[in-house]
């Protein structure tokens, strides 16, 4: 839980930075900039899970998530899903995820779906050993947004 240490109030419509709450938990603190949407919310969090698929898994691993598109959409607080592939010569895949807080994420990892999902248990070929060779969560916020404008 934040405890709410200091608010501001907005300088002027044009100043994006006006107003910004500082949290604090424990021993960490923690700068709130205003929700893109203007509403008084949290900024998404996003966490990236970088694969590491060797030589030949590509395929695999890509045809493993095509199988479970949809499966975590109805989780509380998910607001999105990319698998990015590596368009250089890495060998490391992106499984970006973006959620309405830290609370939500962790509530799908603590599920029995993340659970079934991560098991390789999703269908045909129960029991299928693991495409990637290694992976590592990578944790953001999303600290500013921009979207094209309306003309």
């Amino acid at each position: 839980m934040w405890d709410l240490i200091a608010q501001g109030l907005p300088t002027s419509p044009e100043d994006p930075f006006g107003a910004l709450v500082v949290v604090r938990r424990k021993h960490s603190l923690r700068l709130v900039l205003p929700h893109p949407s203007g509403h008084d919310a949290p900024m998404t969090v996003v966490r990236i899970n970088a694969i590491t698929v060797p030589e030949g898994g590509a395929e695999e691993l890509a045809r493993r998530f095509a199988e479970r598109v949809g499966a975590v959409d109805q989780a509380e607080g998910f607001q999105g899903f990319e698998l990015l592939r590596p368009t250089d010569d890495r060998d490391t895949w992106l499984v970006v995820t973006r959620w309405r807080d830290t609370e939500a994420f962790d509530a799908w990892v603590a599920s029995p779906a993340f659970a079934h999902g991560h098991r390789g248990v999703s269908g045909p070929g129960e029991g299928r050993p693991p495409v990637a060779v290694h992976s590592e969560l990578w944790s953001y916020e999303v600290a500013l947004e921009a979207k094209p404008s309306k003309a």
